[in-house]
């Protein structure tokens, strides 16, 4: 009897071990089905890739998944994803893209809708915490098919992650302004006043180094001053607005900026500008959060350690740009799973945090109030208050927009360059605009 008992003991310890076993089987890890999966991603070379990279073999030893990364300069980047994403199989599994491109891809079906794999408790992490995303750089680089088609509002869905975001903020050398007694401009009177003064002040340096190059960088320059100077490009109508006296405003401001600006200003590209600023030869800097990790870098800068940061200033609004990278699973990869992983991986609060240690641009707000994020580079709190007032709508992100943006900034280079009307000449933008958005159909329910 005894034998029996201790026999069917241990055939019930024998079931209980196979049972555990098969637990253990199908409450597996959420990487262990997919290690040794081999993702392709395409990066762009940029300051944030940059540090991703240093990072990234972190979670190939979390998850056993290999990542191979094509990472080439932005304008090539745009061209190979172009081909890429009409194929029927692409070689990308995650690709980033720049937050106007969101409206091109998804307009024309090639990103995932991300919200079924956000539903997948294999695949969604619980503590991902997607409130503690920068609000203003997911409704600008995340959803599209909300308000206006591309901001937030009960129709969107997210088609990527903000990775990589950026804002404008308002570089200052700190040396300059103490020996001058100059207060941090916090309006645009302010600044628009310093920017005359300091060359008065400092002879041979400009005052505040801007983009104003023909094409883009004009045109994004224009979009700086123009969302806190109360301008949009359209009214709720689509009604081309540019060229009203908030538009005209932000023109003359530009001028005033590169007409007071160092030697060679006229032709300033965001490279140019910061070049500038880095080697002494401008007093200030507004533009991209992005630009922050040169400026202590004494292979690149004349100005270690002499640089302060003071969010954008205000007109008659607070509104500070939103732009940089987002990263999406094209709708034609191979391993959408497994990518979704890395996409929520590298956007986690913890990897948020390293990169952000390395030097790239966090996402969430909990990285920029980090107190060892804020010991390395004691700008991130600075920008973190800046974020807050990130404006999602400060460029329209709509699929025509390349036509416009193009108009606008060659017409941008003939008012700073050749002195022509500034009136007349957004009138003149308005106007092939209005032509624009008619053939594009946006007056058709007018």
């Amino acid at each position: 009897m005894s034998i029996k008992l201790k026999t069917a003991k241990t055939t019930l310890l024998a079931f209980g071990a196979l049972s555990l076993a098969a637990a253990s089987a199908a409450y597996a890890g959420p990487y262990d089905e997919y290690e040794g999966t081999r993702l392709v991603v395409n990066f762009p070379a940029h300051p944030h890739y940059n540090a991703v990279m240093k990072v990234l073999p972190e979670f190939t030893k979390e998850t056993g998944i290999e990542v191979e990364v094509d990472q080439l300069q932005y304008m090539k980047m745009r061209q190979k994803q172009t081909l890429e994403l009409t194929k029927k199989k692409g070689d990308y599994d995650l690709l980033a893209y720049v937050v106007f491109s969101k409206a091109d891809y998804v307009y024309a079906d090639q990103l995932e809708n991300l919200a079924r794999y956000f539903m997948n408790p294999r695949l969604a992490d619980p503590a991902y915490d997607a409130t503690d995303l920068i609000e203003g750089y997911v409704a600008n680089i995340s959803i599209a098919g909300g308000t206006k088609g591309y901001l937030s509002g009960p129709t969107g869905s997210m088609f990527g992650v903000p990775f990589g975001s950026e804002t404008s903020i308002l570089g200052y050398r700190k040396d300059i302004f103490e020996k001058h007694g100059l207060d941090v401009p916090e309006t645009y009177d302010d600044l628009l006043e310093l920017a005359c003064e300091i060359p008065k002040l400092e002879p041979g340096m400009g005052g505040l180094a801007s983009r104003a190059a023909s094409g883009h960088h004009a045109s994004h320059a224009f979009l700086l001053h123009l969302a806190p100077l109360g301008g949009r490009i359209f009214d709720d109508e689509w009604n081309p607005t540019l060229n009203n006296a908030a538009g005209v405003k932000a023109a003359q401001a530009l001028k005033t900026i590169v007409d007071c600006g160092a030697e060679g200003s006229r032709a300033f590209g965001f490279a140019e500008a910061g070049a500038s600023f880095l080697q002494g030869r401008s007093a200030m800097f507004l533009d991209s959060t992005v630009f922050a990790g040169q400026v202590n870098d004494p292979s690149k800068s004349k100005v270690v350690g002499k640089i302060g940061w003071a969010p954008h200033p205000m007109g008659v609004r607070k509104g500070s740009q939103t732009g940089g990278f987002g990263i999406a699973i094209p709708k034609n990869a191979q391993n959408k799973e497994a990518a979704f992983l890395l996409m929520q991986w590298l956007t986690s609060k913890k990897a948020d945090k390293l990169i952000a240690l390395e030097g790239g641009n966090p996402s969430r707000y909990s990285t920029h109030s980090d107190a060892e994020v804020n010991a390395k580079f004691p700008h991130m709190k600075v920008f973190g208050e800046a974020l807050k007032d990130a404006d999602p709508d400060w460029r329209p992100i709509i699929p025509v927009w390349g036509k416009i943006n193009a108009d606008l900034g060659t017409t941008l280079s003939k008012i700073l360059t050749e002195d022509a009307d500034i009136q007349s000449s957004l009138d003149g933008v308005a106007e092939r605009a209005k032509k624009i958005m008619q053939d594009a159909g946006y007056y058709t329910w007018n």
